[in-house]
């Protein structure tokens, strides 16, 4: 959109929080980038310079406003719909990969060259992806300075930064402060935080519907792993230098999300990992105004707009637990995966509630005797070639999966049908346009709503609601009374 000179001035001039994230207002005169919804006058339009992101800015020159934060803006909702490299790559940084494993464990992730990667990502992006993902180390370091007591040189490295000049360097180029002052300008915090917990707010483009997405997590919450407390969805996170645990918490104009860390290197991947859990990078607005061009659909749009697709922090714990729930109730499947984690996960101690264990691993379930399993021996072998196949890399599920093959690999697996494969794609691959016609309560949905029934005439009749049909799923599913549809008391 940032080519577009004229509708985003419009969208400037009219302060339009709905392109925060879509692009970025840089101003020449000033050599400060903003949000398009930054409060202060807008400048001339002949002073304005439009970005596609964060990154391309800093690498012309500009600094991070002081005032709208353009660098905590929610991220692109183009990076979660496409499915093409661009889109890939962005979600596979957005994870940390290039602080990990280097430009080239990107490259081989993705199964491109360096160079095709980097210039597809300059054309697009107006950055390459070592821009990138400084833009997202200098984001990290301003959460751990503003929110945290570590000392300057922990946080340099936490951040992802090489050395502590670099550090230095980069927050002075990005918001046009050193180190010490960021943090002696931030709000002090009432209540000090305890060693390890990091406080902050994850943004969202309004409106949001909080009743699916967190119900949702909450009816399906398997004990240990997760839990509803205090208004608060809490759940543990395997993270790539240790564990985790998260409390989200809805509020009228963002998350409230309460991280602790055994180590703070994970801050970036924890954050996107939870902004994936709850969709907050989606753009309510394109999504809803497309499905209420349906009549029998728009009712259920306007009664609760902004509905999210609930999805998940590890798509390999994720397929393990749709095969548990195959033909059986939410709670025999929370009963079956309880049962799992307190054999094979990880224990965990958690400070501040009652969670005990990591999801087991793939790994650690592979060679799991069958026996074991309180399940019939048809789903016994649907889950362990699913785990064979997830050990052995045969199947990979993630950030940088190709939607179509993920899908054809599970469909080649035994005990693997159409529901299961689009539950995954749904909520694991974050696929927009997944769709469940055979699903019994979309099924009841439809048929209250006059839409066909069948599942062969509903997916005809869903050709109005593409690439968004996930979304039509979460008001279909709403229209049922089952505790997924509501906050929990």
């Amino acid at each position: 959109m940032h080519t577009d000179t004229e509708a985003c001035v419009r969208a400037v001039k009219s302060r339009d929080a709905r392109f925060d994230g879509v692009f970025f207002t840089a101003v020449r005169t000033t050599r400060i980038y903003c949000r398009p919804s930054c409060p202060v006058v807008p400048p001339k339009p002949e002073n304005m310079v439009f970005h596609p992101s964060a990154a391309s800015c800093q690498r012309a020159g500009f600094r991070a406003c002081k005032r709208c934060r353009p660098d905590t803006s929610p991220g692109s909702p183009a990076w979660n719909v496409r499915a093409d490299l661009v889109a890939r790559a962005m979600r596979l940084i957005r994870d940390g990969v290039v602080d990990r494993e280097g430009i080239p464990g990107l490259a081989t992730r993705l199964g491109y060259s360096t160079r095709q990667i980097e210039r597809q990502l300059l054309a697009e992006l107006g950055a390459g992806p070592l821009a990138l993902a400084r833009a997202q180390r200098a984001q990290a370091a301003r959460v751990l300075i503003e929110t945290t007591p570590l000392p300057m040189a922990e946080i340099a490295f936490a951040a992802g930064f090489s050395s502590i000049r670099s550090f230095n360097d980069t927050v002075r180029q990005v918001f046009a402060l050193p180190p010490g002052e960021l943090r002696a300008r931030a709000t002090p915090s009432r209540d000090p935080n305890p060693p390890g917990v990091i406080v902050l707010r994850l943004p969202f483009r309004a409106p949001l519907a909080p009743s699916n997405l967190f119900g949702h997590l909450a009816a399906t919450a398997v004990p240990g792993v997760e839990e509803w407390r205090d208004g608060a969805y809490r759940r543990t996170l395997r993270l790539p230098h240790g564990h985790g645990i998260v409390a989200l918490s809805p509020r009228p104009d963002h998350i409230a999300c309460r991280l602790f860390l055994t180590d703070s290197r994970d801050l970036t991947i924890a954050i996107s990992r939870c902004r994936w859990l709850l969709d907050l990078d989606a753009d309510p607005v394109a999504v809803d105004g497309h499905l209420r061009t349906d009549p029998l659909l728009a009712p259920l749009v306007d009664a609760s707009p902004g509905r999210r697709v609930p999805r998940t922090v590890d798509a390999a714990e994720f397929a393990v637990r749709a095969v548990l729930g195959q033909q059986v109730s939410t709670a025999a499947a929370r009963t079956h995966a309880a049962r799992l984690v307190t054999a094979h996960g990880d224990p965990v101690r958690d400070p501040e509630g009652g969670l005990t264990h990591l999801f087991p691993a793939p790994e650690a379930l592979a060679e799991l005797d069958p026996e074991s399993l309180a399940l019939p021996r048809s789903r016994r072998t649907t889950l362990l070639t699913l785990l064979g196949a997830l050990a052995d890399g045969s199947l990979r599920l993630g950030f940088d999966s190709d939607r179509d093959e993920a899908r054809a690999r599970l469909l080649a697996l035994p005990g693997f049908g159409p529901w299961t494969t689009e539950v995954i794609a749904m909520r694991a691959l974050g696929d927009p346009d997944a769709f469940l016609p055979g699903d019994l309560g979309i099924r009841r949905a439809a048929q209250g709503l006059g839409l066909p029934s069948t599942p062969a005439a509903l997916t005809s009749r869903a050709a109005l609601w593409r690439p968004w049909r996930a979304y039509a799923v979460q008001y279909l599913w709403a229209t049922e009374p089952h505790p997924v549809n509501h906050l929990p008391d």
